[in-house]
């Protein structure tokens, strides 16, 4: 169970880290200078000599309930300035966004089709109604970057819980 959820994470990481440049880019995503990569660590708290810290590991195993970081790295290697370049993430289905995740973030709880901030957002209730959606609901996220110089590079990230 446990080498199938980090399989299912590091097939959502490594598939969808979707760039969705901005529509002057449009024409062409296959050949945009930006160049993306994505990573999962484990937040471990650990005690040393009486002080507690966090440490990211490479995650050989999770479990439920174990918090998780999800890096996007950026780099533009191309020769002009890139502008609004967007990032779009999935979050895999075996994690919950973690609730201190910035409400201003922009996020999809359908998939995809519609975004905004999540406090914004609302799901179906079961009930045929609908209901605020929470951080549980969450399947996507996406940052914009105002611009990437050439040659500059960054990062974007976000902080889950395995189910």
């Amino acid at each position: 169970m446990f080498r199938s959820l980090l399989i299912a994470i590091a097939a959502a990481l490594a598939a969808p880290l979707a760039l969705l440049p901005a529509p002057a880019l449009a024409a062409d995503t296959a050949t945009s200078p930006v160049a993306l990569t994505g990573e999962v660590k484990v937040d471990r708290v650990v005690t040393e000599n009486g002080a507690t810290r966090h440490v990211l590991v490479q995650p050989d195993k999770v479990v439920p309930g174990e918090r998780l970081v999800f890096t996007t790295r950026y780099r533009n290697t191309g020769a002009k300035p890139i502008q609004n370049f967007v990032v779009t993430n999935p979050v895999p289905a075996a994690v919950v966004l973690a609730d201190n995740t910035d409400r201003a973030l922009v996020v999809s709880v359908d998939g995809g089709t519609s975004w905004g901030p999540l406090a914004s957002l609302t799901v179906p209730d079961g009930a045929k109604g609908r209901r605020a959606a929470g951080p549980a609901d969450v399947t996507h996220l996406r940052w914009t970057i105002p611009v990437i110089a050439p040659g500059a590079d960054g990062a974007v990230e976000y902080h889950a819980t395995v189910r």
